[in-house]
Parts: C-alpha cells; sequence; structure tokens
C-alpha cells in the first residue's frame, strides 16, 4: 500500500501503527521507503522492541502516540457501545451502514459532551 501511495506521488514522513507491526522486518522495510515508523512498542520480547531511540526521542512521536490513542478509543466505543464486536449482519454493504450509524451515534454523543462542556 505504501508502494501504491508513492507512484500516486504522496510520500508520507511518518506512518502510525499498533504493536502487532512491532517487528524486525516491517520496520526495516519501512525505512527503506525513507518512511519513519511511529509504532507502539512491543516491551515483552526477548530484544525490546524494534523501534531506537532516533524515532522515540523526538517529539512528533510522542504527538503520534496521543493521537493514535484518541483514535482507538473511538474504536473501542463503537466496539463495545456501538454493537460493532459481535455484527448482526452480513455483507459488506450491511456491515458498512452499521458502521456508519455507530460512528454518528458516537458523533452525537461527543457533540453533545462537547456542548454541556461549553
Amino acid at each position: 500500500m505504501l508502494r501504491r501511495l508513492r507512484r500516486r506521488g504522496f510520500q508520507p514522513r511518518t506512518l502510525g501503527a499498533d504493536k502487532g507491526y512491532d517487528t524486525r522486518d516491517f520496520v526495516h522495510a519501512v525505512r527503506q521507503l525513507s518512511i519513519t515508523p511511529h509504532i507502539a512498542p512491543k516491551n515483552q520480547t526477548r530484544s525490546g522492541p524494534r523501534i531506537d531511540g532516533r524515532t522515540t526521542r523526538h517529539p512528533g512521536f510522542q504527538v503520534s502516540q496521543r493521537v493514535r490513542k484518541r483514535i482507538e478509543e473511538i474504536f473501542g466505543w463503537m466496539k463495545t457501545i456501538g454493537g460493532l464486536r459481535k455484527l448482526r449482519y452480513r455483507g459488506t454493504a450491511k456491515v458498512r451502514l452499521w458502521t456508519y450509524f455507530s460512528a454518528s451515534a458516537y458523533n452525537l454523543v461527543r457533540m453533545t459532551r462537547l456542548l454541556a462542556a461549553s
């Protein structure tokens, strides 16, 4: 997918991902494409995380991880409250519609909180 983006003329500078992508091969492949991997470090491995101090010392890495957490909270809400953990429907069109419905419900809840705060 990154190579396709490159062919279209879009060159991303960073790539955010979760712990599942903290592997030597993936980090090496992303760096070969001149992209800085902002991957959540997997601390439980024997050799430690694959992301070294070159990446983690920059303030952009911490910003990337905070933004990633905000996005993951939305998907967590959609799974637990929005009903996306165990779908009732089959087929891409119905699942897509239910995802839109769940995201819309999250936006409504968020808007009420924002209005109450102001």
